[in-house]
């Protein structure tokens, strides 16, 4: 269990570390309207910029978001169901959640190799590095992954015993 509350912790703070990246893309994107609108100059940069700041954002805050319970769910089996059949239908999901994330763990390291072997670059006119939209994009995807296992197992164990502790919260601190 200890190491099942650790993956927890780590992904939680890595999730709340990446949510203030929202507060980086609203001070770019604040910069290109006053300099475009107020001053006329509107700047060539803060496009690209944005994007890949949401974007990392987008993938990375997804393991977070899944302890938190905050993913599209369709409550209408779980609201009705015990808590032995809803762990049946969580190990159901996390189990077609844990092939999708390995697929797509693997792909996305073979787009960031690539990208860094061949020094990929964007189409602007300033030429970013693409890596590190596409190392974003590997790691946030293998952290659902990891947190995929974590609420596997605990599913697992729920469908053992549905009123045993398994240390899941709800993102905010408290036990659900």
């Amino acid at each position: 269990m200890i190491v099942l509350r650790t993956i927890h912790a780590l992904n939680r703070a890595i999730g709340k570390a990446v949510s203030f990246l929202i507060w980086a893309g609203i001070v770019v994107l604040c910069y290109e309207v006053v300099a475009r609108y107020a001053f006329g100059q509107p700047t060539i940069w803060a496009h690209g910029y944005t994007q890949r700041i949401f974007g990392a954002y987008f993938v990375l805050v997804g393991a977070y978001t899944l302890i938190r319970q905050d993913h599209v769910r369709v409550d209408l089996l779980l609201n009705v169901a015990s808590p032995r059949w809803r762990a049946v239908l969580d190990l159901v999901n996390f189990s077609f959640l844990l092939l999708w994330t390995g697929v797509l763990s693997w792909e996305a390291f073979w787009f960031f190799e690539d990208s860094w072997r061949f020094s990929e670059v964007d189409d602007s006119a300033l030429r970013h590095p693409m890596w590190p939209v596409k190392l974003a994009m590997f790691a946030g995807v293998a952290l659902i992954a990891v947190q995929s296992v974590v609420e596997w197992i605990r599913s697992v164990i729920l469908i053992v015993n549905p009123y045993i502790d398994v240390g899941r919260d709800d993102g905010r601190g408290g036990v659900v």
